[in-house]
């Protein structure tokens, strides 16, 4: 069904009062701006702001529901036998090469990284948005591979998977956050997605096992043992 006019005003009135408060929220940081200074600069009323975004924090995560409906997407899209690691690891070192939003690489992510780290509540809602995607893609893979209602594998499968994003666009957050540029960051975001998608696909049997030592405390007890037994038979 096309929009109508009055769908398409509200959508544009949205629009552009979330685009003039992220803007604020960027130049001087999420909690040293109020709901009214948005109001103000989108030329409405704070009764309008609060039609359209319920809380302060929808402001800042406009884009919540597609957020959430990402990782879905990129699961059902996968290709002809193609494992679900393998679709989000394709995707990922797609998002490196356009440097997309969908996994914080664009530019500008290290200043978002760093507003939502400067506020509390952004950090909480930020949180609880990272749970609703992993409950979304976990339902996916649990429809996706008809799991059984007690199968926590769709759970840990969904865990492990974006908590290995989230990690890796964290890592290039903090690199340019500490005054790396991107061409400096990129190598070592291959190199880490590629051993992190790695560890996914082959598990982490075998990881840090620590190996046999030759003459270790076990050898030492053993040879005063046998010392022992020398002195008593002597």
């Amino acid at each position: 069904m096309a929009e109508g006019l009055r769908e398409r005003k509200k959508r544009e009135t949205r629009q552009r009062i979330s685009d003039i408060a992220m803007g604020l929220f960027m130049a001087r940081g999420f909690d040293n701006v109020t709901v009214a200074e948005v109001a103000r600069a989108a030329d409405v009323s704070v009764n309008t702001v609060f039609n359209y975004f319920t809380t302060k924090e929808d402001l800042f995560a406009d884009r919540h529901e597609t957020a959430v409906d990402l990782p879905v997407r990129t699961l059902q899209a996968r290709e002809p036998g193609e494992s679900v690691v393998a679709a989000f690891r394709r995707d990922f070192f797609d998002a490196i090469d356009t440097r997309d939003w969908r996994y914080g690489l664009n530019p500008g992510a290290d200043l978002f990284a760093k507003v939502v780290g400067d506020s509390p509540s952004l950090v909480a809602r930020l949180r609880a948005i990272h749970e609703e995607r992993e409950a979304a893609l976990a339902r996916a893979i649990a429809d996706e591979t008809d799991a059984g209602a007690d199968d926590l594998t769709p759970r840990l499968a969904a865990a492990y998977i974006l908590g290995t994003l989230r990690m890796l666009s964290d890592h290039a957050a903090r690199g340019q956050l500490a005054g790396e540029s991107w061409e400096s960051v990129e190598p070592g975001l291959r190199a880490a997605a590629a051993t992190a998608f790695d560890l996914l696909e082959t598990g982490l049997d075998g990881f840090g096992e620590r190996a046999l030592v030759a003459g270790g405390a076990g050898d030492d007890r053993d040879d005063e043992g046998e010392d022992r037994e020398d002195e008593a038979e002597a």
